[in-house]
């Protein structure tokens, strides 16, 4: 009995920590030569062109600290992903490096300045300015809560800043997986 209880608080655990997702192996490509403030997107993974435009929507509209220039392959360096518990969505990402900052103020900066009509889902609190943070993410999503929208992972690269934004979108088709009577997803970013 003591086994099949110790399983399903594993599941519930599990099922609620979906939202985020630990690196498996960290690129390191080198960023290449930046293109305009637009970064080119990666894999778009569904044929559904009303999330495909609702992705690129909210990649056009990302929102950055002054002096980000974008680049077109991710800078490495990221030590988590987020997971879309959702599924299928389309993704895009987005990749920026933002001189001479940290990542408390280009996160605080993030936090002021919201991604297109989207809410965000990581507190918003002022982060304080603190050598040794090396990674900090912020989320965005839809007012209705759901497993979609924009989180942005900051993380150290020596004196400054590279920016991701992971961008999702849910298909017409998109379902989300069933949780144990109260339990919840985390939102965007909060995983």
């Amino acid at each position: 009995m003591q086994r099949s209880l110790l399983l399903t608080v594993g599941v519930v655990a599990a099922a609620i920590l979906t939202g985020c997702s630990a690196a498996a192996g960290d690129s390191a490509d080198a960023g290449g030569s930046p293109p305009s403030h637009t970064p080119t997107p990666t894999a778009i993974e569904s044929a559904d062109t009303a999330a495909e435009d609702q992705a690129r929507a909210w990649l056009d509209a990302a929102t950055l600290p002054p002096g980000a220039v974008a680049v077109e392959k991710s800078p490495g360096g990221f030590h988590s992903y987020q997971g879309w518990p959702c599924q299928p969505v389309v993704q895009l990402e987005g990749y920026w490096s933002v001189p001479d900052t940290t990542v408390a103020s280009a996160v605080n900066w993030l936090n002021a300045h919201p991604t297109a009509d989207l809410v965000g889902t990581t507190g918003g609190l002022s982060m304080p300015e603190n050598p040794d943070i090396d990674e900090a993410t912020v989320g965005y999503s839809p007012a209705d809560d759901s497993q979609q929208g924009v989180v942005y992972t900051v993380s150290k690269a020596g004196d400054d800043v590279v920016i991701r934004a992971e961008v999702a979108a849910l298909t017409a088709d998109a379902a989300c997986p069933s949780l144990p009577p109260g339990t919840t997803l985390g939102k965007p970013g909060q995983g």
